[in-house]
């Protein structure tokens, strides 16, 4: 994918190099990285089809993204479609052309797909508190069953993203009599930094307390600074941090993709469909229970740290659907 024009001339004073490089620099962290790293896939994917049809990847006519669209369309979903139209406008301003997205061409044809094919969106199912509490108890004796406990229960109650629970560290936390603290010091929808406080408090059961549970993690790891949640070896250690063969760090916190499978772990453990729930699904479980309990969307809100109400409303209509239902009440 083209990168962004440089904000300042190419010649410079020798002395202002150095501080034009680090702009550049703060452009390319405009975004996050699984941002770029997406918007680069996608860019690819269309340079790639425009190759193999003759046609002109940039600058592109609508007409060609157009026919791109719908020659993707028995294949993609329309919101992948969607962000693909995103990142090839992104990459002709990157290289400082103009791609009008509202053209005919483009606006309906994209239209036409999601009448055809539907935008209903096939994210991963939320673990509800019942399932949380199946997957909790299906996790094995040992320090690697606590650690997942711990990430179960905490990603539960705090409603976090597997990004968030992975980038943890421990200074992040503050234990109170009423329970747990835990500043999030950035997030898919904070990638200023601003940091936001999310407050985890005590489970009526020690079994599933997220705030005792982790306790016991942090005790049985010895985590006494950085990251909270780590791999755990084959022989049951805690893994210190080491360089691998391509001199990268490791050892030090999970991945994301790590808690995803850690999720996928315990649901099968519980006797779930594995392939139904991921990392997600303990950020929606907690707001589908939450709702189906009755919990405003406000309260939801706030602990999710959602913005939008329609995108919490989501889970909300989930949790509700047994709540006050029609068909309950009329004596079947």
């Amino acid at each position: 994918m083209p990168q962004p024009l440089a904000p300042i001339a190419a010649t410079l004073p020798v002395a202002l190099e150095a501080v034009a490089e680090r702009a550049r620099d703060y452009i390319r962290e405009a975004k996050a990285a699984n941002t770029r790293r997406a918007y680069a896939s996608d860019w690819q994917a269309f340079a790639g089809w425009c190759a193999a049809t003759g046609l002109e990847a940039l600058p592109a006519a609508p007409e060609t993204v157009g026919l791109y669209l719908a020659a993707q369309a028995e294949t993609l979903r329309p919101g992948t479609l969607g962000r693909r139209l995103v990142a090839i406008a992104a990459a002709h301003r990157a290289a400082g052309h103009q791609l009008d997205t509202r053209h005919r061409a483009i606006r309906e044809t994209l239209a036409g797909i999601k009448r055809q094919h539907g935008t209903a969106q096939q994210g991963k199912a939320p673990a509800v508190i019942a399932e949380i509490r199946r997957m909790v108890e299906a996790q094995p004796e040992g320090i690697a069953g606590t650690r997942n406990r711990a990430i179960l229960l905490l990603g539960f109650a705090g409603a976090f993203r597997r990004s968030e629970i992975a980038s943890l560290d421990l200074e992040d936390l503050a234990f109170t009599a009423e329970g747990l603290i835990v500043t999030l010091r950035r997030s898919k929808t904070d990638q200023q930094g601003e940091g936001r406080k999310v407050g985890i408090p005590y489970g009526s059961t020690p079994a599933t307390c997220p705030v005792r549970t982790l306790r016991a993690w942090i005790d049985a790891a010895n985590v006494t600074a950085g990251a909270l949640f780590r791999e755990i070896g084959t022989g049951g250690q805690v893994v210190t941090a080491y360089l691998d063969a391509a001199g990268r760090r490791r050892g030090e916190r999970l991945s994301d993709k790590s808690i995803a499978m850690i999720v996928k772990g315990a649901a099968k453990a519980a006797g779930l469909d594995p392939a139904r729930y991921g990392g997600h699904s303990l950020r929606a479980g907690l707001a589908t229970s939450a709702a189906a309990a009755g919990v405003t969307e406000r309260a939801i809100m706030q602990q999710t740290g959602h913005r939008s109400v329609a995108m919490v409303r989501r889970y909300i209509r989930s949790g509700e659907l047994f709540r006050e239902n029609a068909a309950a009440g009329v004596g079947l």
